[in-house]
């Protein structure tokens, strides 16, 4: 059995409601949430894989719309002792899937401007979220490979917020063709 995940359920809306050999999990937004949501689910239940499916920005300009796998993931909010952004005081500087793809950065933070997005990119981040390196750190400490394949939902800068309800839609509609076709479900 497989954990299909996503932070909100509108990024699920074009999935349908029963997924053979899936069991859903729906988090809700931000790390604290994720790691929460996805540790109580790995707790009741033994899995053999987490598929993470969702939005983010981009953050590089040679990444157009589409679906992209995730290879690792970097934290952009927050700082060591020594004031060094994108380090943590108890957790790795970056995790990984062990998948090809692509370097996203999360923090508790929606990105919509220009300086974030530069920080962002001076720590080797092309995609943002608000999840998924806590998803990747929880499945790691249970010993459950994790898949993690996000749309590109905005380019994280001002108005990215603008006209989600259509965005997300869209957005779940390319997840869910992507997971349909490589999953053969």
């Amino acid at each position: 059995m497989k954990l299909l995940v996503a932070a909100l359920a509108s990024e699920l809306q074009a999935f349908p409601a029963e997924l053979p050999g899936f069991d859903r999990l729906v988090t809700g937004p931000g790390k604290l949430k994720a790691a929460y949501g996805l540790t109580r689910a790995l707790d009741a239940a033994a899995y053999d894989e987490i598929l993470v499916v969702g939005t983010a920005g981009a953050v590089d300009d040679d990444l157009d719309s589409g679906v992209y796998e995730v290879s690792a993931a970097i934290q952009h909010d927050v700082q060591d002792l020594d004031g060094v952004v994108g380090q943590h005081v108890s957790l790795p500087s970056h995790v990984e899937t062990g998948r090809d793809g692509h370097t996203i950065a999360t923090g508790d933070i929606f990105v919509d401007d220009a300086d974030a997005v530069g920080r962002i990119r001076s720590l080797g981040g092309v995609l943002v979220d608000m999840e998924t390196f806590s998803y990747i750190w929880v499945a790691q400490q249970f010993g459950v490979p994790i898949r993690v394949l996000r749309a590109v939902s905005d380019r994280a800068q001002d108005g990215a917020t603008q006209l989600w309800d259509e965005v997300v839609a869209a957005c779940s509609a390319q997840l869910w063709a992507r997971v349909k076709d490589e999953y053969s479900v």
